[in-house]
């Protein structure tokens, strides 16, 4: 691969031992993640770069903060907002950078932020509270918005709830950044939707199920009033055992969108499954332990090749993915790293 890349990888820094995100060079052809510095942020529990790759969104106690990234890679702070409502756990970008939207687990909402046209974080244009129960004491009694993505037709905002089991539907009005609830898509019950993702071709959705360690694969077709979605498969995340004490965490595409990964707690691995592109559905190739605890993300590195492990833990391990055997081998020593949380690799200096 040519060019320069990037990994920032956000930590919660309660604890005192981080300090929020770790700056690292990435060497795409061995597959590994070299240390350059921390940049202080409370709590940087999820990150998203811009999709011109200049500005990078780090949730944040006081809100949402937005760092430029520089032509070597090093981040310079901008501007922060409060969001008005607790930390959030989530963060998405329209694809032409002008919104952002925050996804709230504690509080159970979904806030709407104006982009400014140099990136930095504008005002607040709509905020929803969800409201209903759920069906597990403790972990899914109450809304949990814990996702949020546009549809790739730009009409819709799709926000995953893990806490009631449900992804809400809501029209987005762009000029305005208004959003109104005009339908759901339910999930079985006590299944605890985490994460979605769409195909860039805008034909499917892809939803992990925390508690019941499944992907949902959904046919999405747009429409006037509300998108027209119908599940085509319900695939476990685990392998043989899907009963076994795991909680599916992170959901991420190659690139090409050809295969699919998912990380899972409890039992600390990871699966790859590959996907047919016409018809939308997966195979599993593979489950495979990732040498560290609690993988709450994973990293797809742009040559395809390797694969950086998240593990809340306190590590990332990284790997070369063999797809022919359908492997992972590790590509260097783990790096060890403070409570992380997310991952993002971004393309530097174009």
């Amino acid at each position: 691969m040519t060019g320069k890349y990037m990994a920032y990888v956000g930590s919660y820094s309660y604890t005192g031992k981080a300090k929020g995100i770790t700056v690292y060079d990435v060497d795409v052809e061995k597959g590994q993640f070299i240390y350059r510095c921390e940049v202080e942020v409370d709590n940087s529990s999820y990150l998203k770069a811009s999709n011109s790759g200049k500005m990078l969104y780090s949730i944040a106690d006081e809100g949402v903060v937005a760092f430029k990234i520089l032509q070597n890679g090093s981040l310079a702070r901008v501007n922060s907002i409060n969001i008005k409502g607790m930390r959030g756990c989530h963060i998405s970008i329209s694809p032409d950078d002008s919104y952002i939207f925050i996804s709230g687990y504690h509080d159970g909402k979904i806030t709407v932020v104006k982009l400014n046209e140099d990136g930095s974080v504008g005002k607040i244009t709509d905020g929803v509270f969800h409201k209903g129960l759920g069906s597990v004491a403790e972990r899914n009694f109450r809304p949990h918005v814990n996702c949020s993505h546009l549809t790739p037709d730009g009409k819709y905002l799709m926000v995953a709830d893990v806490g009631i089991d449900q992804i809400k539907v809501y029209r987005f009005d762009k000029a305005e950044g208004k959003i109104t609830l005009v339908d759901t898509v339910r999930s079985e019950r006590e299944s605890g939707p985490r994460h979605f993702v769409f195909s860039s071709d805008g034909k499917f959705f892809y939803v992990v199920h925390e508690l019941k360690n499944t992907i949902d694969v959904y046919s999405y077709k747009s429409g006037d009033r509300t998108p027209h979605v119908e599940k085509v498969q319900t695939i476990a995340t685990t392998g043989e055992d899907p009963d076994q004490l795991t909680a599916a965490c992170a959901i991420r595409f190659a690139p090409g969108e050809n295969y699919l990964f998912c990380s899972n707690a409890g039992d600390n691995s990871v699966s790859m499954y590959e996907r047919d592109t016409e018809t939308g559905m997966l195979e599993l190739k593979f489950c495979l332990p990732i040498s560290g605890d609690y993988p709450k993300d994973i990293a797809i590195f742009p040559d395809m090749e390797h694969l950086a492990s998240i593990n809340h833990g306190g590590s990332i391990s990284l790997f070369h993915v063999d797809y022919e055997k359908s492997l992972l081998v590790m590509s260097g020593r783990t790096v060890r790293v403070n409570e992380p949380n997310c991952c993002e690799i971004v393309k530097i200096g174009e």
